[in-house]
């Protein structure tokens, strides 16, 4: 006989099967089905165990994702994270999924297109967009102005 356990745990399998996912966005899902308790415990414990929930492997996943298709930094990734109340462990594992030239080379591109699409302004006030737009990227400050200091030397 099939319960409405093995109904949700089977809807819960396809949900996390199709893209990772972490602890809480599971348990919003399970909140929003209907199941509570023991049975909303024990069916993330059978994920876990079945390995269809991995918050580690979510953490990765993510912040390669974030960085490398919305090219978001490293600052704004962390927050996303934590935001989804993922440990500190994993979201350090996950930082290492980012590649630290092919970070440097994103924030670099990033500045020169913004720079770029301000020329009409001043080179003072076209940079100073570019690293607003840059941090609110979510890459840090200390990143932005070594760059932005290499490439007033290339100019």
């Amino acid at each position: 006989m099939i319960t409405s356990y093995d109904i949700a745990l089977e809807k819960l399998r396809k949900y996390c099967a199709y893209q990772d996912r972490c602890h809480a966005e599971v348990r919003t899902k399970l909140i929003n089905i209907k199941v509570y308790g023991d049975d909303l415990e024990n069916i993330i414990t059978d994920l876990i165990k079945e390995d269809f929930l991995n918050e580690e492997r979510f953490a990765c996943s993510y912040a390669r994702g974030k960085f490398r298709m919305k090219k978001w930094g490293r600052n704004k990734i962390k927050m996303e994270l934590q935001k989804r109340r993922v440990s500190a462990y994993c979201i350090k594992k996950g930082m290492e999924e980012i590649d630290e030239e092919e970070y440097i080379e994103t924030l670099r591109g990033i500045l020169r297109k913004q720079i770029e699409k301000h020329n009409t302004l001043t080179i003072f006030l076209a940079r100073d967009k570019a690293i607003k737009y840059a941090h609110g990227r979510g890459y840090e400050f200390n990143e932005i102005y070594k760059l932005i200091k290499e490439m007033e030397h290339e100019e």
